[in-house]
């Protein structure tokens, strides 16, 4: 398996709470609650390193409250090089409904200096100097201190390790992601629309919108849709996954799990089909509960079945992956 360094610039603890249905203005109960040691980019780790990957996290942790995320991260299977900062590492309310609505209510993060990425180049340079990873990810929003023109200067920096680099961010930072070329971007429809110019709202307008990324440089364009699915432009050509039907629970893990399920499908050098059949079945499988997809669930190689994924020159593969 492959060595992979995850970055994540704003992580959070993720408080989540399952309601039956949110009623503003009054007193909720939940049915159920989590605090999680989290992040867009501890979540993808958390999924590589059930897949056998071996997983180091990296980024900002407020020097404050990172008890949680020091107990977390080995039960999550990943070595922690996350440099710590002054102060608390925002908490994020996640409060889901039985009808499949999450209402997020996001922490601002803290304000990161000169000094800081300063230590977090140190760190990340410590890590290709001890054993070379095989890909970086950099998962999830800006924290306060880091602007457009300091993101673009570390992914610059991240891309000199000559590894490939993904990335999944949003707003104006995913605009300064796709300038600087990394392997792979996984936006979904509404965080691509300013790229794009309009509104991505069928599979034509996603189609070529992921095409064109790919042509801008992008390896690997990717764009989510939900329960529409995803479109993957690539040198492998250009594929659609549909996914399976399944109760959505709770949506906030799921682009997180497809992430680490693309990249493991390529790591790994598993087919196209193959690879999109899996990162779509087990994103499907992360909606059905809080927190991250689980590839060892009871029922995966069925999810996958019912996976239904085709190139898009009407070459169509159905089944479950080899």
């Amino acid at each position: 398996m492959a060595r992979v360094v995850c970055i994540t610039l704003n992580p959070a603890l993720d408080l989540a709470f399952d309601l039956e249905t949110l009623t503003l203005g009054q007193v909720n109960r939940p049915t159920h609650a989590l605090l999680e040691a989290a992040g867009k980019g501890v979540n993808v780790a958390r999924v590589l390193a059930s897949l056998g990957h071996e997983v180091v996290v990296s980024g900002f942790l407020g020097q404050d409250n990172d008890a949680p995320f020091r107990l977390a991260f080995p039960h999550y299977g990943v070595q922690d090089a996350f440099v710590r900062v002054p102060g608390n590492t925002r908490i994020n309310a996640k409060l889901a409904e039985q009808s499949g609505r999450v209402t997020d209510i996001n922490g601002p993060g803290m304000p990161i200096e000169a000094a800081h990425l300063s230590a977090l180049r140190t760190t990340l340079n410590g890590l290709f100097e001890d054993t070379a990873p095989q890909a970086i990810v950099v998962a999830g929003s800006l924290p306060p201190g880091i602007d457009s023109a300091i993101f673009n200067e570390l992914l610059d920096f991240l891309k000199g390790f000559g590894v490939p680099l993904w990335v999944d961010t949003s707003g104006p930072a995913l605009l300064t992601a796709i300038a600087a070329q990394p392997a792979a971007v996984k936006p979904n429809e509404t965080e691509l629309a300013e790229w794009a110019g309009h509104a991505l709202d069928s599979d034509a307008q996603r189609q070529a919108a992921a095409q064109r990324l790919h042509a801008s440089g992008i390896e690997h364009a990717l764009i989510s849709a939900g329960a529409e699915g995803v479109l993957w432009a690539s040198q492998y050509g250009t594929w659609h996954s549909t996914p399976p039907s399944v109760h959505a629970v709770n949506t906030v893990c799921a682009g997180d799990t497809f992430v680490a399920g693309m990249l493991h499908g390529l790591l790994s050098q598993h087919d196209p089909d193959a690879t999109l059949r899996f990162a779509t079945a087990l994103s499907a499988e992360a909606v059905r509960h809080v927190g991250v997809g689980n590839p060892h669930a009871d029922d995966f190689d069925s999810l996958q079945q019912q996976t239904r994924v085709r190139r898009l020159d009407d070459t169509h593969t159905e089944g479950a992956t080899r």
